[in-house]
């Protein structure tokens, strides 16, 4: 863990009105169970356990924005009853997070509008490789109809809400996280500059992944994500992106700080 230089960073933020989050998924790349996989996590009756491919969906000021699109969208928009999606947010283009933007189409057809979809450059350009038959030239009937927006470390806006990038390391690959208000999302990093650290500081609300417990090349384990939440001090701090290898949600929980729980599939939190 760097130490950490706590000069302050000033952010001014829109006015959040209700600020909700669901997780729709909070497992790693291959979900839990894995399988072919017997272990006592990947074989347990307790729904915490299982998980599919992380993902959150926020919804503030009226709006509804998703987290990355994986390859459980579908299933994750059908078992939350999800009427409404205005934008997606990328975070990298790992096929994990962005697998099932496909099925973009059913609110394509909802909203008779293409989806605002909000990425790096590279991560566009891995969408359009990934989906080139969605930005063909002659385009098949009925392809998702996408709008890109290119966003880089700096503030953006979507919809008059301000989105503040947060730059981490997935091993050897820069992507990001996010920062609504007072709620601060990370997933898939495994280093955090202290630049970047200080834009999470005032955070009330942290989601931070951790792979295991054992430390890992692209991931925090869990003692390490422990350290980014007590540097960070948020009053509440949830964490996703969890494999089996982890072990039981139960088992685990019991022996985490007071702040910190494990999130699950379907678990909401709701603030102002």
């Amino acid at each position: 863990m760097p130490n950490v230089n706590y000069t302050c960073f000033l952010f001014i933020f829109d006015k959040i009105l209700i600020l909700k989050v669901t997780f729709l998924g909070t497992g790693t790349s291959q979900g839990v169970p894995v399988i072919g996989c017997n272990c006592e996590v990947c074989s347990s009756g307790d729904v915490r356990n299982n998980r599919l491919r992380t993902s959150v969906l926020i919804e503030v000021n009226n709006k509804t924005i998703l987290i990355d699109a994986g390859p459980d969208f579908r299933q994750q928009m059908l078992r939350e009853k999800v009427k409404k999606l205005d934008a997606i947010l990328f975070t990298h283009e790992h096929k994990d997070h962005i697998g099932g933007l496909d099925d973009v189409r059913a609110f394509n057809f909802i909203n008779q509008a293409p989806m605002d979809i909000y990425a790096e450059p590279r991560v566009q350009n891995a969408l359009r490789n990934e989906y080139s038959y969605v930005f063909a030239d002659k385009k098949y009937p009925g392809v998702p109809q996408l709008r890109l927006h290119n966003i880089t470390e700096h503030p953006f806006q979507v919809f008059n809400i301000t989105i503040i990038p947060i730059r981490v390391m997935h091993y050897r690959l820069p992507i990001l996280g996010y920062r609504i208000g007072d709620f601060s999302y990370i997933t898939d990093a495994n280093y955090i500059a202290d630049e970047e650290l200080q834009k999470i500081f005032g955070t009330k609300h942290l989601v931070l992944n951790a792979l295991r417990r054992e430390k890992h090349i692209s991931h925090f384990s869990l003692d390490e994500a422990i350290e980014i939440v007590n540097a960070c001090a948020p009053q509440k701090a949830y964490i996703t992106h969890i494999s089996h290898h982890l072990g039981l949600h139960e088992k685990v929980s019991e022996t985490l700080p007071r702040n910190v729980t494990l999130a699950y599939d379907g678990l909401n939190i709701e603030f102002t």
